[in-house]
């Protein structure tokens, strides 16, 4: 398994600013399965802790203004100690399962308009890993990986 993490360039703004993923081998029928892990949940204290003029900016398109969206994909963003702390769980729980996590800061500012992870339906090809539901789940925080079979490729070739 292989772990890359981008080092920031310069000062984050926030500590809360890691995204990360992982590679599953195999899943659910698929191969090289890319998660996006997440935190599903934050305090409201959390939130109404950060000066928000400062970490968002401009929105992603000239009608997609709401900043809500794009507060709450701040907040599933995981900080320095936390990223670490993921990294060591997949080493020791999905070693032999997983290709690669990944971690990197997130751009700021975050443009408004945007869509967390927690706010993406479920469907026939979407879904969520809930870890902090698994046996064995060790982190003092909760973890959630969004995931899309549709841009994986199947195990063995689908007949036509």
């Amino acid at each position: 398994m292989q772990i890359h993490s981008v080092a920031s360039e310069q000062p984050l703004p926030s500590d809360r600013a890691y995204v990360m993923t992982m590679t599953i081998k195999s899943f659910k029928g698929r191969k090289n399965v890319q998660v996006h892990l997440f935190r599903p949940e934050f305090s409201e204290e959390e939130f109404n802790s950060y000066n928000w003029d400062g970490l968002l900016g401009d929105p992603v398109e000239p009608d997609l203004t709401d900043p809500e969206g794009s507060k709450k994909l701040m907040l599933e963003a995981f900080t320095k100690e936390e990223r670490d702390q993921i990294f060591d769980y997949i080493e020791r729980r999905y070693e032999d399962r997983v290709i690669e996590a990944t971690s990197a800061p997130m751009s700021f500012p975050i443009p408004t308009g945007l869509s967390p992870l927690s706010a993406v339906p479920e469907g026939k090809t979407i879904g969520l890993i809930r870890f902090s539901q698994l046996p064995n789940f060790d982190l003092p925080f909760p973890m959630h990986g969004l995931y899309d079979l549709s841009q994986a490729e199947p195990l063995v070739e689908e007949q036509a």
